[in-house]
């Protein structure tokens, strides 16, 4: 049953309510979402901005703790003349300073000092300050080595598993925690002379305590990552000393520094991410903040549900009432939707008079007209259909059966064998091949041997006409014989060396074929000649009209078979497929690259 006028009644009145109800909750949604992402990104990049600057503070105070021993004369003096001198009151100097830095900060899990003057060590572990050790390869420590190589005074190893310096310390496996390290250089001022070296362990409660006013535990997460992107913290406690290389951070990382906020979206995060990079002397660390969509955008998604709600029940009072009101107007129609039922039949004749005076009488008057040109349209079609078959029927009688030709061609072959006229006999061969392989219409997919058949049967003719002024090499890897390719992909390219190569008289022409798989599994075939080639302007204007689609003044010579193989190539690969050309004073170069597997739905096509 077609459209009735109750039909379309019910449906203009519900898409006249429908239309400017929804329009308008989906304009407020996204206004609403809009306004919520703006206030959204600008407060919590303020939050993490404060944040930023009170971790800067802190790890600058943690770091800055190794100046407290320049003010102590009788410890700086042991760091100068080492612990041998005086032992027990060198010692206990030593072991004083460790003490006081020790209880300066409740978050501190340990504390080593090593001495440059007699290369002694001691470590302070939960207030258990160890015994004098000696640490004669103190620079296999990494970190040390990095600050006794640089102009640095401080360096930052990210979290870790607490371990004993030195074998020092006697740190039980159910208290080994992650800690920041902090490790110092000891000079002597102003001169600048080594003295020793300091090392802070801290917990992370510090840290998570300042971070954690950053975002809402469970719904948003925040991370914190130094300059080669190691976790400092993150909400995931999991990742904390880990490097991150998710694709997200790759790309915060890549932003302007007076960025603030990219939307994301991938399998894992959907939502906005506010990033703040740190400044001196923590340069390149980043503080990140991922907010999620369904957390952003709550307050707005609230509103719009309780007005589809709203909508919804206006939606059922209208069609309700639109019900009614269709009911009583279309029941004048049921006479000649019954008729019209006939007619759906075969039976064209109405069983009515008059239906009214009214638009639906009219319509009844028409309604028998309609059947009588219904009748003659039938009869037309009938006759047109005939004729058309008719014709079809003529056009494949005057075609020539393609069998007769490949039956010719073996006929003239086989006279030529037995008047001893083999070159001819090759050549009928490979004109054969040449014509059955383009006139073959129910394969437009092929292995990648069938191609370079075609191409070797069509070089044989021009070699023949060339003779030794023509060479070819084919090098093409196993592996890639036996990949599927759309036809026709490569003799159009071979025959553009010929039109437009060696147009003009040279000494030898070569041309080289070439196909190989690289290790992002991507085919390469490429051909290459030794012909005049073309100007830089004739092969920019190529690659404008097979990338642009710009049509010039004059197509160029090599672009029309190229245009044609790069427009099937986009067709059966998309974007993983690309063509490219270059060209010398003596040479044009064409490459193609496509995947080694074929879609099944290209495939079998």
């Amino acid at each position: 049953m077609g459209w009735s006028i109750r039909k379309k009644l019910i449906i203009f009145l519900i898409a006249a309510t429908v239309l400017p109800f929804g329009t308008s909750i989906a304009i407020t949604y996204y206004q609403t979402t809009t306004s919520l992402n703006k206030r959204f990104v600008s407060t919590n990049h303020e939050l993490i901005e404060k944040g930023e600057e009170e971790l800067t503070v802190y790890l600058d105070d943690v770091a800055q703790m190794s100046s407290v021993l320049y003010r102590y004369t009788p410890f700086m003096s042991v760091m100068r003349d080492g612990i041998s001198q005086d032992y027990i009151n060198n010692q206990e100097e030593v072991r004083r300073a460790l003490a006081y830095l020790f209880n300066s900060r409740p978050e501190i899990e340990q504390m080593h000092i090593y001495i440059d003057k007699g290369k002694d060590s001691y470590t302070n572990y939960h207030s258990r300050i160890s015994g004098r050790g000696k640490y004669e390869n103190i620079f296999s420590n990494p970190y040390y080595a990095r600050l006794h190589h640089s102009d640095d005074f401080s360096v930052i190893q990210p979290p870790h598993e607490i371990y004993s310096y030195n074998q020092q310390s006697v740190i039980p496996n159910s208290q080994k925690k992650n800690v920041l390290s902090f490790h110092n250089s000891l000079i002597d001022l102003p001169s600048d002379h080594f003295l020793g070296l300091l090392s802070i362990d801290i917990n992370l409660s510090k840290i998570s305590a300042i971070a954690g006013r950053l975002y809402t535990k469970d719904v948003e997460d925040l991370y914190i990552m130094d300059d080669n992107g190691t976790i400092i913290y993150s909400s995931n406690e999991k990742d904390i000393g880990t490097k991150n290389d998710e694709k997200w951070y790759k790309d915060v990382k890549q932003r302007p520094l007076n960025g603030k906020s990219i939307e994301w979206k991938d399998k894992q995060f959907s939502g906005v991410i506010v990033y703040q990079r740190f400044s001196e002397p923590y340069k390149n660390w980043n503080i990140v903040k991922r907010i999620p969509y369904n957390v952003l955008y709550q307050s707005a998604r609230q509103t719009a549900l309780m007005n589809i709600f709203i909508g919804l029940v206006t939606l059922v009072v209208v069609l309700l009432a639109t019900m009614v009101i269709s009911f009583k107007i279309t029941a004048p129609i049921k006479v000649l939707i019954s008729n019209m039922k006939k007619v759906e039949k075969g039976e064209f004749e109405a069983d009515f008079d008059s239906l009214g005076t009214d638009e639906i009488g009219m319509l009844g008057r028409h309604f028998i007209r309609m059947i009588n040109q219904i009748n003659e349209l039938i009869l037309r079609e009938y006759k047109l259909e005939l004729e058309n078959k008719s014709s079809q029927l003529r056009v494949l009688q005057s075609q020539i059966n393609p069998h007769f030709l490949y039956n010719a061609f073996q006929s003239i072959g086989t006279l030529a064998l037995k008047m001893q006229a083999v070159p001819v006999y090759s050549l009928l061969t490979s004109l054969s091949n040449i014509m059955r392989y383009s006139m073959n219409m129910k394969e437009d997919i092929v292995p990648f041997e069938k191609e370079i058949k075609h191409v070797k049967a069509y070089l044989s003719l021009q070699k023949q006409r060339f003779d030794e002024q023509l060479d070819f090499h084919i090098n093409v890897e196993k592996e890639v014989e036996a990949i599927l390719v759309p036809k026709m992909i490569l003799q159009p390219i071979v025959e553009n060396c010929f039109k437009h190569g060696f147009d003009q008289q040279i000494e030898k022409a070569v041309i080289h074929i070439g196909a190989t798989i690289n290790d992002e599994d991507m085919v390469c075939i490429s051909v290459n000649d030794n012909g005049i080639g073309v100007s830089e302007e004739q092969l920019d204007g190529i690659r404008q009209e097979l990338f642009e689609g710009r049509i010039l003044e004059g197509k160029h010579r090599e672009s029309i078979g190229l245009k044609n193989i790069y427009d099937r190539l986009q067709i059966y690969y998309g974007t993983k497929a690309a063509i490219s050309f270059e060209s010398a004073e003596e040479g044009f170069t064409v490459k193609i690259w496509i995947p080694n597997v074929m879609q099944k739905e290209v495939e079998h096509s």
